[in-house]
């Protein structure tokens, strides 16, 4: 019983112990779990509207252009030591196009210019680039290519005078291309007037005051001649008297020396023939400076000289006087220029037309001649594309009232270079053989009748209408050859 007793109460006290266990806390465990992060999803960054960058343009690669070699034939270059500006504006051209060379073509052979052109045609080797005394007689040679699309998108083209682009048109074909324009006709010294107390004629003057103002001003003790000489009278006279004349009476179609307007010219001639040059005897001549009547105007020994403004940058370097253009008589000039053609038969026909271009109506290379015309104390030639720019610059060196007047009245001019461009001219003005004889001198041309109707020895008007006739079935046969 006591045994049992003692049972239980352990029992009890078990019970009792356990109990007070599971009301304890647990024990934390001894490894530890990391908590699971959240899962970071990686957000694409917003768009941000930005402005499209501007697209630079990485220049382009230079293509390498393959070396040309054009041959240039030209009569004004001068020597390698002169080095002129017509040689420095080639030297200019071959600069800015490096690939580019220029050989010029030796023209001195004997026989003369269109001689030596037919030499090297029958050789196949006409020069690239060639001045032209005679487009016409090339033309009708093969020797000319056709620029008219060239200067069609040209926009230098588009400023040159239209009496020089249809100078070079036949049948609607630009054949050449004018190398320079000139104006011709009289210059004045204006002290030598008012040394006189005479009023200096001015742009606009007429016939009757031009004969005034020759007869008062000459004085021959002095040193002192109203006019040079008078070869150019019969070239503008028949314009003064009847404006559808042209030059030497040409009128577009015809020579016109058996009318009044010509035959009044060869009295003008005659006229003015004292007080000029050619009227002088070699004991007056001794009363001038001057040896022949090419220094009279620089000598300050006349007062009416006719000439081109080709003389103009010697005056603007060498005159120490006042003077100015005035053209002739009715308020016109004559207009003179050079022309270049291409050849036919280049290689890079493109390439010619470029140089040929900066050598003639290319604003560009007129920015480069008056800039070495600075350089050199004197002035350039007239522009050939004329605009507010060239002819602004042009009047820097040349300020004359007369030549602006002039350059204002461009396309009314008469031509005078028209052996350069009129099919038949030179052999109707100078080499053709009418039949006459005069004196001893037999069959002559009608160039020797021209250079001697102040002889004496025969009256113009006996040959003038066999002149006529004779020179326009020259002109009227070579117009048709032109057209074939």
């Amino acid at each position: 019983m006591k045994t049992c007793s003692k049972l239980i109460t352990l029992l009890i006290i078990a019970l009792f112990i356990a109990s007070l266990f599971g009301c304890s806390p647990q024990p934390a465990a001894t490894v530890e779990t990391a908590a699971p992060q959240p899962e970071v999803v990686e957000e694409e960054p917003a768009a941000v509207e930005e402005e499209p960058a501007a697209e630079v343009e990485e220049p382009a690669a230079e293509v390498e252009k393959e070396p040309i070699t054009l041959r240039y034939a030209n009569w004004n270059l001068g020597t390698e030591e002169e080095n002129n500006i017509n040689r420095q504006l080639i030297k200019s051209y071959t600069d800015l196009n490096p690939y580019v060379t220029v050989e010029i073509v030796d023209m001195s052979a004997e026989g003369g210019w269109e001689a030596n052109l037919t030499a090297y045609a029958a050789k196949g080797e006409l020069p690239d680039v060639i001045m032209a005394n005679n487009v016409p007689l090339y033309v009708q040679n093969g020797w000319v290519a056709d620029v008219t699309e060239l200067v069609a998108g040209d926009p230098d083209w588009a400023d040159v005078p239209q009496v020089l682009k249809d100078a070079f048109t036949y049948n609607g074909k630009v054949l050449g291309l004018p190398y320079a324009q000139f104006l011709m006709g009289f210059f004045v010294n204006k002290d030598l007037f008012e040394a006189a107390n005479l009023d200096a004629p001015e742009y606009g003057f007429t016939v009757d005051e031009l004969t005034e103002a020759v007869t008062a001003l000459t004085d021959i003790d002095k040193g002192v001649l109203g006019l040079d000489e008078i070869f150019s009278i019969m070239g503008w006279y028949p314009n003064t008297i009847d404006p559808s004349m042209k030059w030497y009476s040409y009128d577009g179609e015809n020579m016109n020396y058996n009318s009044t307007a010509f035959k009044g010219g060869v009295a003008a001639v005659e006229e003015l023939k004292p007080y000029t040059w050619q009227g002088l005897s070699e004991e007056q001549k001794g009363n001038f400076k001057a040896v022949g009547p090419w220094e009279l105007f620089l000598n300050q020994e006349v007062g009416f000289k006719w000439d081109a403004t080709w003389a103009v940058p010697d005056w603007v370097k060498n005159a120490t006087f006042e003077w100015d253009f005035i053209g002739f008589p009715g308020g016109n000039q004559a207009i003179v220029f050079d022309a270049i053609v291409v050849s036919k038969t280049t290689a890079n026909l493109e390439e010619a037309y470029n140089f040929a271009k900066w050598m003639t109506f290319s604003k560009e290379a007129y920015l480069k001649e008056a800039e070495l015309a600075r350089e050199l104390g004197t002035a350039p030639k007239i522009p050939v594309s004329l605009d507010d720019e060239s002819l602004t610059l042009y009047k820097e060196f040349v300020d004359k009232p007369g030549i602006h007047t002039a350059l204002d009245n461009l396309n009314a001019s008469v031509i005078e270079s028209m052996p350069k461009i009129v099919p038949g001219y030179i052999n109707a003005r100078w080499e053709g053989k009418p039949g006459i004889d005069i004196g001893e001198n037999k069959d002559v041309t009608i160039g020797y009748i021209f250079d001697n109707v102040t002889s004496g020895t025969f009256k113009f008007e006996d040959y003038s209408a066999q002149l006529e006739e004779f020179s326009n079935q020259i002109l009227a046969a070579a117009n048709a050859e032109m057209n074939k």
